[in-house]
């Protein structure tokens, strides 16, 4: 067994349980989430005795999303010298390198089920929209946030929702960064089902799970592969696009103020430039 940093990984009757554990506020993904999730979800894919895979948060919130604070070091260098193409290059590959991680999940062949609760924002729902099946608990709220902290979300959010939830509302959870309940998530497809608490929505997905592995491995496998096909090449074309973009036009005014907000712990002031 490996000792984690971000997560747990459990095995049980071919069911994996991996358990967001932070260590940032709320599962916050910090940089060990970030170089872990690939290396979890890589081994996951390749154990034989893995045929389903649960996906949670522990205590009470499933993410926070990005670790600012944290992963603030991956912005300095390109706000420091936002005319020179060596740190936009480096943001670049940086921003591949976190897309790969959420798209370890996407593309692991083992179905990945997902119980939320309480807060899963930002890159939390990038998360979530990688995964192949979704149950909440009924206080659990969702925000696809970035906008709000002068971000283009890069990670997956925007290319793989619009096959969940549509575009129209997909582009209203994208331009205000509002937060929506579960029920509001259980009506526009973002979750399949909601449950009345945390501990119902897992035992839901663990009960999902053991059907899954119980059908046999090759053939859901195949499924999941065909399924995922549609998609593949749309998601993956948007991906490149997003992250060049990002290293682009993400330095701003906007984003140093919404990142001086954040260790403030103020609302942000933006002005577009």
């Amino acid at each position: 067994m490996t000792d984690w940093k971000a997560f747990t990984v459990e095995t049980a009757d071919r069911v994996a349980q991996v358990t967001l554990t932070g260590p940032g506020k709320g599962n916050a993904m910090g940089p060990d989430f970030w170089r872990e999730l690939p290396e979890i979800f890589h081994g996951l894919d390749a154990d034989p005795e893995v045929r389903a895979i649960v996906l949670t948060g522990s205590g009470q919130n499933f993410s926070y999303g990005l670790d600012l604070p944290a992963m603030s070091g991956t912005f300095g260098p390109l706000m420091a010298d936002r005319a020179l193409a060596a740190p936009r290059t480096d943001f670049l590959y940086e921003i591949h390198r976190l897309q790969g991680s959420v798209t370890a999940v996407a593309e692991c062949r083992k179905p990945v089920i997902a119980a939320v609760s309480g807060w899963c924002v930002g890159g939390g729902l990038d998360l979530i929209a990688a995964v192949d099946i979704r149950y909440a608990s009924a206080e659990a709220t969702f925000s696809l946030r970035e906008a709000k902290v002068a971000i283009v979300a890069d990670v997956g959010s925007l290319h793989r929702l619009p096959a969940i939830i549509g575009e129209g509302h997909l582009r209203e959870l994208a331009f205000t960064g509002k937060d929506i309940d579960a029920a509001r998530a259980e009506k526009i497809g973002l979750v399949n089902d909601v449950f009345p608490d945390q501990q119902a929505a897992l035992e839901a997905a663990h009960a999902t799970a053991r059907e899954i592995a119980a059908n046999p491995p090759l053939v859901v496998q195949g499924v999941k592969e065909v399924v995922s096909r549609r998609n593949a090449a749309t998601v993956a074309e948007g991906l490149r696009y997003v992250a060049a973009w990002n290293a682009a036009f993400l330095p701003s005014e906007d984003l140093t103020e919404a990142m001086q907000a954040v260790f403030d712990k103020r609302s942000p002031e933006f002005k577009g430039r």
